[in-house]
């Protein structure tokens, strides 16, 4: 009866170390899933100012060929 306690406090041990571990873990997960997110933000606005940074260079490539059509 003695070996059967303890062989269940033993079990009682492993699932309550198991149940933290997984706690750590998801907790990891999460961290990592809000770092994520953090990249994805940073990137989605250097996309934005990259397309802005674009249309600036294409403008002023314009307005250059223009003045210098002038000069001709």
């Amino acid at each position: 009866m003695s070996d059967n306690l303890e062989l269940i406090n033993e079990y009682k041990d492993q699932v309550r170390i198991l149940k933290q571990e997984v706690a750590e873990l998801q907790d990891a997960g999460k961290s990592k899933d809000s770092a994520n997110k953090r990249c994805l933000q940073k990137l989605e606005h250097s996309q934005q100012d990259l397309e802005q940074a674009n249309k600036k260079i294409k403008q002023l490539e314009e307005e250059n060929k223009k003045l210098t059509e002038k000069k001709e």
